[in-house]
């Protein structure tokens, strides 16, 4: 994924290095899914490949929306988490969630999810970062 910049325009840069179909989704599964191992990515039924996990997993590292670090229960694992840059893309989660549930063909289900992280205001979501903090800086 390149990351050279097309100009200035904030909205530009976010979409440099979020733009694509799947670095959100993977933020989603960390937030929404609680996922943290590259298996687990692989296995969201998104249809990812693994080089692509990878490449978007080395961008978001490089980046600084998330970590890496060896598993202590496993030496063959990482732990991917999440740095503040990353829980501060909740709001950007809710809000593509909520449009989504409004506008396109989304599964009931997981649209009332969607619905309900949006309704929760500035108040609900600041909750919910407080809780990722707790478990992905500490």
């Amino acid at each position: 994924m390149s990351t050279r910049e097309r100009s200035g325009c904030p909205i530009s840069l976010s979409l440099e290095l979020l733009g694509d179909r799947w670095t959100l989704l993977i933020i989603r599964d960390m937030i929404l899914a609680g996922k943290r191992h590259f298996r687990e990515f692989l296995l969201s039924g998104e249809g990812i490949s693994s080089r692509t996990l990878a490449e978007r997993l080395q961008t978001l590292q490089d980046e600084g929306i998330v970590t890496r670090s060896d598993d202590p229960t496993h030496k063959l694992k990482a732990i991917y988490k999440l740095t503040e840059a990353g829980i501060d893309l909740l709001p950007v989660l809710a809000t593509l969630g909520a449009w989504g549930s409004k506008y396109r063909n989304a599964d009931d289900k997981l649209a009332r999810i969607a619905d309900e992280l949006a309704t929760g205001g500035e108040a609900g979501l600041e909750q919910i970062k407080k809780k990722l903090r707790a478990e992905h800086i500490g």
